[in-house]
């Protein structure tokens, strides 16, 4: 059986533990699963903070609206697409909405989702300070609010988190290239948009991997908000300023593949390595075919569906699971087939 299939499970067993009873405000804090299919054959939320349901009402009139933190990241329409299909699969409605990037849009967002008189709903952050006032809404409004895939500095007020140990996936992707220089070299860091919980999280857990390697130098690290082609072209000026780039280590997947198109680019792809974190397909198909040495997998399908099936249950006054965390999973040349 495929690893996806049976992290699925997992994930599915994970869900239905219960360790307190739901409520509808705070209580007592970024992977395998079935093939994600491609971003074409999502739907894309309106952006807008005027709610439209992506489903008709269905019969039991649950309504649950979903704030995504940004839909121009391939791993977060996968989430989207397992969020909607659970709900489908539920019959209940769900009303989504695309963040572009935007704290202030995501409050938007969950204020129309009150007033809509949504019955729960689900927070994928973009910002883990700007969203602070997301979860305090919803907790005024007494409507249970869900966290999904990136935390808010107060998650411990919402009704539960959906995710991963985002620090983990940081220590797997830098131990990775820690692996693959011998324990000794330089690299840049190309991290995600500043404050997001994922960059801080990520880099948390790549600062903690270099603490026992001191010959590994950071000799570069920007931000390029998890775009590719912001990457390339962040990799390219670094490039050309002449200093010894042996790894690239960036914290998701469309900068490693910006970076890695720099460096080919450049004619310099066998003596630079390059890690990312997403397991999204392209990079995949890159590290099956040796041109990235690995990325590290997060579970967007698990994620989504696993937000939607514990806003239900809070809906339904159900125990819900406080913290519900999905393990990452390192994919190198040994084990990608595995995976896709």
């Amino acid at each position: 059986m495929k690893k996806r299939v049976a992290m699925l499970v997992m994930m599915s067993m994970l869900v239905g533990l219960t360790a307190c009873g739901g409520n509808k405000g705070g209580a007592d804090s970024t992977s395998a699963s079935a093939s994600k299919s491609s971003p074409e054959a999502t739907k894309t939320p309106e952006s807008s903070s005027s709610a439209e349901s992506s489903s008709s009402k269905t019969e039991g009139g649950m309504k649950i609206g979903i704030s995504y933190q940004n839909l121009s990241n391939e791993f977060i329409t996968y989430m989207a697409e397992a969020a909607r299909n659970k709900a489908d699969e539920m019959g209940i409605e769900l009303v989504e909405l695309d963040g572009q990037g935007s704290a202030e849009e995501q409050l938007k967002q969950v204020e129309s989702f009150i007033t809509d008189e949504c019955d729960a709903i689900i927070l994928n952050p973009y910002d883990a300070s700007g969203c602070v006032p997301c979860v305090n809404a919803a907790n005024e409004a007494d409507i249970p609010i869900v966290v999904v895939n990136g935390l808010v500095d107060n998650v411990d007020e919402a009704t539960c988190y959906v995710g991963g140990d985002t620090v983990d996936s940081g220590r797997l992707a830098m131990q990775c290239m820690a692996d693959e220089l011998g324990g000794k070299g330089n690299i840049v860091v190309i991290l995600g948009p500043t404050s997001h919980s994922a960059q801080l999280d990520r880099s948390q857990g790549i600062e903690e991997v270099l603490a026992n390697y001191p010959d590994i130098k950071i000799v570069a690290e920007q931000t390029a908000n998890w775009d590719r082609a912001e990457a390339m072209t962040l990799m390219e000026n670094w490039l050309q300023m002449g200093d010894q780039i042996d790894g690239v280590v960036a914290q998701n997947d469309e900068m490693a593949i910006g970076a890695l198109k720099a460096i080919q680019a450049a004619g310099m792809e066998d003596s630079i390595k390059v890690v990312g974190i997403d397991a999204i397909a392209d990079a995949l198909a890159l590290v099956e075919s040796e041109e990235m040495i690995g990325t590290v997998y997060q579970d967007a399908v698990g994620q989504g569906a696993g937000a939607v099936e514990a806003a239900v249950k809070a809906v339904k006054g159900e125990a819900v699971e406080k913290e519900t965390l999905i393990p990452y999973v390192l994919i190198t040349k040994e084990n990608v087939a595995e995976w896709k």
